[in-house]
């Protein structure tokens, strides 16, 4: 019998929200009958959403009347104190009365309020934010995607720790081959952080994965190398620019099979390839970006998906908890600092 994992989930945090969170579990719930969900909420706006084919003994509602709001500043949200949702989510991975959680809501407040609640893993010393991207052969992890503007050759080499340690709880029968984002694939190229970074990684017996040197990024989805390492003002410009293109591409696509009728003809001679593609483009199937590097996985979902979003980021929760992702990065870690 599968374990029992148990979510907590901040069901007042984005767009939508509740009926969004809750939609989305249901539609996780159909495929995931071993799975606990620890709502966090105001009950009277989500009790009308709970639906019969969500059984009582799969979820429990613990109510609050407190939210962190969108717009407020990641003190501010951490400043409305304990008895919001999504501290006490967030509280309830620290109590053990969770496995993992989630929240759709204010990015930067999560990641406040959770490093207030929990701890970082042993000897790393800043978390990453990191997600799923697409690739020709299948899909990269790519951090950190905005939580460290500026980070040193150690926070670069941890990532890649926990990068790799990630792709290796997602994908547990792949090799994990890191590349660090670049301005060049020449050695000589980019700052003197990233350039130490490469020679440190080189010379070390990396152990989990292979280092695969410097990646452009105009080649994050060849798929020759599946964890991309960054600082996170250079990641979040990445992030930024693949979802402004993706969404172009979609929406040209789309005004060109349906401006005219020789369009609507082709598009209906095509219609299972233009399904495939708009599926493999669908930002929704890769939603659920992980804070990585404390001792509790804590999942975000993008605030503006719908249900079907968010049941892929509940996907994730279960992902990372069964692939005991905590437990790989410490051991991972451990063992590169015996060999230092």
């Amino acid at each position: 019998m599968n374990k029992i994992i148990k979510i907590a989930v901040d069901a007042m945090g984005g767009d939508g929200s509740p009926k969004k969170v809750i939609d989305g579990i249901h539609h996780h719930y159909m495929n995931n009958k071993n799975s606990f969900y620890k709502i966090f909420g105001d009950e009277k706006k989500i009790l009308p959403h709970i639906k019969r084919n969500l059984l009582n003994s799969s979820f429990e509602i613990i109510h609050t009347l407190d939210i962190v709001k969108g717009t407020d500043s990641p003190l501010e949200g951490a400043k409305r104190g304990k008895n919001t949702s999504m501290w006490l989510a967030i509280q309830s991975v620290k109590d053990k009365k969770s496995d993992v959680v989630i929240s759709a809501g204010n990015t930067g407040a999560l990641l406040v309020i959770s490093k207030l609640n929990l701890k970082m893993i042993e000897n790393i010393d800043k978390p990453a934010l990191s997600a799923l991207w697409p690739n020709k052969t299948g899909m990269s992890v790519v951090l950190d995607l905005g939580a460290n503007i500026e980070c040193s050759p150690k926070n670069l080499i941890d990532f890649s720790i926990m990068g790799a340690s990630l792709f290796k709880s997602l994908f547990q029968d792949d090799s994990a081959k890191v590349a660090l984002l670049n301005i060049g694939s020449e050695e000589l190229k980019g700052n003197e952080v990233i350039k130490e970074t490469y020679q440190q990684l080189t010379q070390r017996d990396n152990h989990d994965f292979e280092f695969k040197g410097f990646i452009e990024g105009n080649q994050l989805m060849n798929g020759d190398v599946n964890v991309i390492v960054a600082d996170g003002f250079t990641g979040n410009v990445a992030l930024k620019t693949a979802e402004g293109t993706a969404n172009f591409i979609t929406s040209e696509l789309k005004n060109a099979m349906t401006g005219n009728i020789i369009g609507k003809i082709s598009s209906l001679l095509n219609f299972s390839n233009l399904k495939k593609f708009k599926e493999r483009l669908d930002p929704r199937l890769y939603n659920g970006a992980i804070f990585i590097g404390l001792d509790s996985p804590v999942i975000k979902s993008h605030g503006g998906t719908d249900y079907i979003g968010f049941s892929n980021s509940l996907n994730v929760c279960n992902r990372v908890v069964g692939g005991n992702l905590i437990e790989k990065i410490r051991k991972n870690i451990k063992w590169c600092l015996e060999l230092t």
